[in-house]
């Protein structure tokens, strides 16, 4: 009890100085740390999927978006900020305070237990042959959703890429950003990359029978992938390389050609022969999570363009 009201007293105190931050890079900072403490509370409540992807993902990639943004903006002319006045923060503190209210009233008025799949999932999850009911439902009872979610994405960078001008076709995607020699950006460049790796492979490894999986780990490599750049020490391959192209889509096609392989052998598409469940999950898995990675630092990257000077 007294480590949930902590958790909670530190997320509200951490969210005022990232609303309240002037400078654009410690309200990021802020932020990043304010994702990792809502992890802390998701692992409270024993959702430690939800944690691992609001650490991954809500932290992780998105505190690499907002670094980059922030250092674009630090690079431009200067703008003015006008403070808000007085009448603009109270309509927005009553605002908040009313959807708070909303909010706790929704959740007060749930039903008691919550409908759930929960029993019949661990009733049946033999038959898939994983310990973690999140992968057994993802990549099981729920496989076609997850394949439609991966095949979205592919096409979230086709259309991406189809913003970028005739001239830059084929170019590396994003801005190229000037090299940091020294400070926070340059030493995490250089230092986190090879650490993540090996907690995405470990992620992705134990996802199986563990709290982990493909789009925890896949998020963890792309915002590896994406610090190099964000510092200057690495460049993005242009998007007229066949092996990157590959990449992106070989997810979405190993899990097609398994689903396939299940209407062969099994009468059923997506249906993993007894036996092999398990090792089929992981492959497929392991090429997911190359594509995803792939895909959404390529999201982060954006279109190419014709100058992508800083």
């Amino acid at each position: 009890m007294i480590a949930d009201l902590l958790i909670v007293a530190a997320i509200v105190a951490l969210a005022l100085p990232v609303v309240l931050a002037r400078s654009a890079f410690t309200a990021v900072a802020l932020f990043v740390a304010y994702g990792l403490l809502l992890a802390f509370a998701w692992v409270r409540l024993d959702a430690v999927d939800v944690a691992l992807t609001e650490a991954a993902i809500g932290a992780g990639l998105s505190g690499v978006l907002l670094l980059g943004a922030a250092r674009r903006l630090a690079g431009g002319p200067p703008v003015e900020d006008a403070p808000p006045g007085k009448a603009q923060v109270a309509l927005i503190g009553v605002g908040c305070a009313g959807l708070a209210v909303a909010l706790g009233a929704v959740i007060l008025a749930l039903p008691d237990p919550a409908p759930s799949l929960a029993e019949p999932v661990m009733a049946n999850i033999a038959a898939i042959e994983v310990g973690n009911p999140v992968t057994a439902v993802l990549m099981g009872f729920r496989g076609l959703d997850t394949l439609l979610e991966a095949a979205v994405l592919v096409l979230a960078v086709v259309a991406l890429w189809a913003l970028a001008p005739d001239a830059a076709w084929g170019a590396a995607p994003g801005w190229r950003q000037p090299p940091a020699t020294d400070g926070p950006l340059a030493l995490l460049a250089r230092v986190l990359p090879p650490i993540g790796v090996v907690v995405a492979v470990h992620i992705l490894w134990v996802g199986a029978d563990a709290p982990g999986g493909k789009f925890q780990a896949a998020a963890i490599l792309a915002a590896m992938w994406l610090l190099p750049w964000m510092a200057g020490i690495a460049a993005p391959p242009p998007i007229s390389r066949a092996w990157l192209r590959i990449v992106i889509a070989a997810g979405p096609v190993a899990f097609i050609l398994a689903g396939f392989a299940g209407s062969v052998l099994q009468g059923a598409f997506l249906a993993y022969p007894p036996g092999y469940a398990k090792a089929v999950i992981i492959a497929v898995e392991v090429v997911l999570t190359a594509s995803i990675a792939v895909a959404l630092a390529l999201l982060v990257l954006g279109p190419p363009a014709e100058d992508r000077g800083a």
